[in-house]
């Protein structure tokens, strides 16, 4: 018998896959505790169209880094920092002052987690700064460090 699985069950599969099992498993253990329902066609359905929709969200998500990967090519941060007589920077500038500066200059909204600095930036220049906006997509910023 093709049945449903509404939960996790031990040896048989994970919630929301299509499992075929015996008949009296599925009357006597898994219908009884609401662990699984009878695979018919609306229920196939349902759960072909759920699969369809996250694909699909899936792919938007995807769209929407390129996207702005594509826009990240092309800006540079600036970000003014104070320094001391030897040039140096006090501190150093971080991956959530970039990212707040990157949505104040230019209206883009990154997680500051998202944002991977090689070496910690002490001293004025120009960094690239790498940014993982999905798994497979990653982007650069330009950073640009100058003095008050």
């Amino acid at each position: 018998m093709k049945v449903v699985l509404l939960a996790d069950v031990k040896g048989q599969g994970k919630k929301g896959q299509v499992v075929n099992v015996s008949d009296g498993y599925a009357r006597n253990f898994l219908f009884p505790k609401n662990l699984a329902t009878p695979a018919d066609n609306k229920i196939l359905n349902e759960i072909k169209g759920k699969e369809e929709s996250r694909l699909h969200q899936i792919e938007m998500e995807k769209q929407t880094a390129r996207d702005t990967a594509e826009k990240l090519k092309n800006i540079a941060v600036k970000i003014k920092a104070q320094a001391g007589s030897d040039g140096r920077i006090y501190g150093s500038v971080t991956s959530k002052e970039i990212a707040e500066q990157l949505k104040t200059q230019h209206g883009i909204e990154i997680d500051r987690r998202k944002i991977n600095l090689a070496d910690p930036i002490k001293a004025f220049g120009t960094y690239l700064a790498d940014v993982k906006l999905y798994p497979e997509i990653t982007g650069k910023i330009k950073v640009v460090v100058t003095d008050k």
